[in-house]
């Protein structure tokens, strides 16, 4: 299915920062900061606006605009995939590096930072590991052993090289799973007791004493009910006052940001206020997922612009929101869209029944839709005294 029809007319033209530094303001010619990309009007924050990458995109030779705007647009870079554990070890006690190599290679030539994703995740897992634990030829104890070599292991292959590491992903239930109080779920936790999260932050900070380390989640945006048994956000919360209490070495909290415009949402001051109760922690913050991702109804499909364009302009509505929130609280040191353009996206491979789609901040064809305007303009106005530059913690020992 092709977006073309539904762009923007007169939409900017994106410039690279090479292009940039290059043509000096003049009284003939001001400074346009409508012409500046993503990155460059976020650093003026001290904001890292990041993108996440398909190394399958990014190496394809038929299509240089991915690798262009990869490249240019944003200040900092996710791998996907290729830094999960199965890309990475498919097979016991050989690991494929190369392609993750390739990416931290390709950031530290354009100069981006690079958030680690992802240490510990229940999902993505190499099948030897699974079955292994499945058939009990691979012990608890063993499986512990497993899971502290694998963290040392890739933590210190890119040691220096990581700005944050995503160390546990994911680790927390929602309230429509079965039991519906919330708890820690997933792999880890069946197999090993929550106490793998603290085991997990300890060994990666052993490993890289400078990145920052972070527990990320989904659908944490802002508080619900306050209630740890059935608001995400606060047992969230009470889980990194817990660890820190325990002089866990976790630094921060990224709050993924999957929206969708078929949602009720948050407002701006909804999520700034949960951002800065987690700043209350002494942690840091990031929105590391984002996208709004829409129903695409037989309409959108057909092309009418009826239904296309309310759901393109709450798109962007939400999109304005985390990134207003982020602003507004200095322990917000980075936003993160997972993958830019509509054509790699992961959204309509998932979200298949009703499908689902326009997720990202260009269309297929690369051209910048509203989301990424509001994006700009929201970095372009935001200034003192309520924007002021980002605060970073140290890595906590």
């Amino acid at each position: 299915m092709k977006l073309r029809q539904w762009s923007t007319v007169g939409l900017v033209a994106v410039a690279t920062v090479a292009t940039l530094n290059t043509v000096p303001a003049t009284a003939s010619r001001p400074y346009d900061p409508t012409t500046q990309s993503l990155a460059t009007l976020g650093l003026r924050h001290g904001l890292h606006v990041g993108t996440a990458v398909n190394m399958d995109a990014l190496n394809d030779a038929s299509d240089p605009q991915y690798r262009r705007l990869a490249s240019s647009e944003f200040a900092s870079v996710t791998a996907e995939n290729v830094m999960k554990w199965e890309s990475l070890e498919p097979t016991r006690g050989t690991y494929n590096w190369a392609p993750a190599d390739q990416f931290v290679e390709f950031a530290k030539r354009n100069r981006q930072s690079v958030r680690g994703h992802v240490l510990v995740w229940h999902n993505q897992l190499p099948a030897w590991l699974t079955s292994g634990v499945a058939d009990g030829s691979i012990s608890k104890q063993e499986l512990r052993e497993l899971l502290r070599k694998h963290i040392t292991t890739v933590v210190n292959r890119y040691k220096g090289k990581i700005w944050q590491w995503d160390v546990v992903n994911e680790a927390v239930s929602d309230p429509w799973d079965t039991p519906s109080t919330l708890h820690y779920k997933g792999f880890w936790a069946q197999n090993l007791g929550p106490g793998y999260i603290a085991d997990a932050f300890r060994w990666a900070r052993a490993a890289d004493p400078k990145a920052l380390l972070f527990y990320n989640d989904y659908n944490i945006e802002a508080f619900g009910s306050g209630n740890p048994a059935d608001d995400k956000t606060q047992f969230v919360y009470d889980m990194t006052k817990s660890l820190r209490a325990q002089g866990v070495p976790i630094d921060g909290v990224g709050s993924q940001g999957h929206l969708g415009t078929q949602y009720g949402n948050f407002d701006t001051l909804q999520v700034t206020a949960a951002l800065k109760k987690f700043a209350g922690l002494g942690v840091a913050t990031a929105f590391t997922e984002v996208d709004v991702r829409s129903q695409l109804t037989e309409g959108v499909q057909a092309g009418n612009a009826e239904e296309i364009n309310p759901r393109l302009q709450a798109s962007a509505a939400n999109f304005s929101v985390l990134m207003k929130a982020c602003l507004a609280v200095r322990s917000c040191l980075s936003y993160t869209v997972w993958g830019f353009s509509d054509n790699h996206s992961w959204v309509p491979g998932w979200f298949d029944d009703p499908p689902e789609g326009l997720a990202t901040i260009y269309d297929e064809n690369y051209q910048p839709k509203r989301a990424y305007q509001e994006l700009k303009s929201d970095l372009i106005f935001a200034g003192p005294p309520y924007v002021l530059p980002r605060i970073a913690p140290r890595p906590r020992r």
